[in-house]
């Protein structure tokens, strides 16, 4: 069973791969925050939903998108995003000004889900229920649910497309990469590299693969923040380093944004652009997937995502126990949190117009 306990990010690749096993079910709560709920409450109360800094069209539309689905179903939302700065504070300060004014539900996408436990227990301790959203918020037994894709599997595909990507352009290997990864206060980020790992590290330990500045540890990987500026910094850094006159085959980035900045790096010293990874399925990197450049990205509909969240807020209004799908797998360090999954989706230029068929958004540029 895979423990996704703490920072995961500090851990080196190889490292990394050593997965710590748990036992089944809801053991670890302990009677604290275990997710069974009390007499529901006024169907028009008020719901507070606490998202990071808009650093990814997927946060500004999450936000929209509670804002307009709690109101739809009754509810009174309070949306507030973390500033700019990607410091945790303005979160912190959100969430107890939140549960101070009544909230019943807060719904928070973690700034930084390792410091956020003071807040979680003292919403706990208002009777709120506390809603974990794309991100594990760690350390706590007062943490009522999680609901996210399937990161590990999100890694998992990222790390095939990128073989798979490789193979296609150059039969045979050996292949040189690099490896990317996003910022070390996103517990998402280990779970992403994690998976990717999970399939790369047999290759390189065959030879098939090979990293060509050796730089194998998520601590030289990472991206403080998901800045695009970073990425294209420390790209620009690996090609002035190891690559004069060598060719790169692909680049393992854990997301859209970041793909399109290393992907500017390799254009502007101008060498041929790899096979590159990508994650959210952004409008610009859909249009980069279409004209040859970015290689993959994952589609994870937040409007899903946002849905079966609100389900879950509607089922503890209704004093009845949200849908779970997974009992075993998200161990915040303190408790195995109930989490709802959904499923991530690989997307190449092959299978875009499928893929993004029923997204009004993007169905337009994966037309011919």
């Amino acid at each position: 069973m895979r423990n996704f306990l703490g920072k995961s990010v500090a851990v080196g690749a190889v490292a990394m791969l050593a997965l710590t096993a748990c036992g089944s079910g809801r053991e670890g709560d302990g009677g604290n925050g275990s997710g069974t709920t009390a007499k529901g409450f006024a169907a028009n109360s008020v719901i507070g939903v606490a998202l990071p800094a808009r650093t990814s069209e997927n946060w500004v539309l999450a936000g929209d998108l509670f804002t307009n689905g709690l109101k739809e179903a009754g509810f009174n939302p309070d949306v507030q995003y973390a500033g700019a700065s990607t410091t945790v504070a303005d979160q912190q300060a959100q969430i107890t000004a939140m549960a101070t004014k009544g909230a019943k539900v807060i719904v928070i996408g973690a700034t930084d889900g390792a410091q956020l436990s003071t807040q979680v227990a003292a919403a706990k301790k208002a009777g709120v229920k506390v809603i974990a959203y794309d991100r594990l918020i760690l350390n706590t037994p007062d943490l009522d649910y999680y609901v996210a894709f399937d990161n590990f599997k999100v890694g998992q595909l990222q790390g095939q497309a990128l073989l798979d990507g490789m193979k296609k352009k150059k039969p045979k290997g050996p292949y040189t990469i690099e490896l990317f990864s996003g910022s070390p206060d996103d517990n998402n980020a280990g779970v992403f590299f994690n998976g990717a790992m999970d399939v790369l590290k047999p290759e390189i330990d065959k030879g098939n693969v090979v990293v060509g500045s050796k730089q194998t540890d998520i601590k030289q990987t990472a991206i403080q923040g998901w800045k695009p500026e970073g990425a294209q910094a420390r790209m620009d850094q690996l090609l002035t380093s190891t690559y004069g006159s060598k060719e790169l085959d692909g680049v393992l980035s854990p997301n859209d944004t970041l793909a399109r900045a290393i992907i500017q790096s390799i254009k502007s010293a101008g060498k041929t652009v790899p096979v590159v990874t990508g994650q959210d399925s952004e409008v610009e990197s859909i249009k980069s997937i279409m004209k040859g450049e970015q290689y993959m990205t994952i589609n994870k509909d937040t409007r899903n995502l946002v849905k079966e969240t609100i389900n879950m807020v509607k089922a503890l209004q209704a004093g009845s126990e949200p849908q779970i799908n997974d009992t075993k797998s998200y161990n915040n360090g303190t408790k195995i949190v109930p989490t709802y999954l959904l499923p991530p989706v690989a997307v190449t230029k092959d299978n875009a117009a499928e893929a993004y068929a029923n997204d009004p958004k993007l169905a337009p540029l994966t037309k011919p």
